[in-house]
């Protein structure tokens, strides 16, 4: 995976949900738990959870449509 591509998708979750992009930013550039994440941002862990199989997935599409992978 591309850095660029990885930043650009990162934008684009931002526009999109700024919490989600927050947890994802700490999950894969601060190696946070979602319990410190949960507590830095002031939310349950059920909420840090939930945030983050979204922003996972949305990444993930984001990615593979930013690749041409059609499949």
């Amino acid at each position: 995976m591309d850095v660029l591509d990885l930043d650009e998708a990162l934008t684009g979750l931002a526009l999109r949900d700024t919490r989600q992009h927050r947890v994802a930013e700490l999950r894969l550039f601060g190696a946070m738990t979602v319990e410190e994440i949960a507590a830095t941002l002031s939310v349950s862990e059920r909420t840090v959870k939930e945030d983050w199989r979204l922003a996972k997935a949305w990444l993930a599409k984001w990615l593979k449509r930013d690749s041409g992978d059609s499949a």
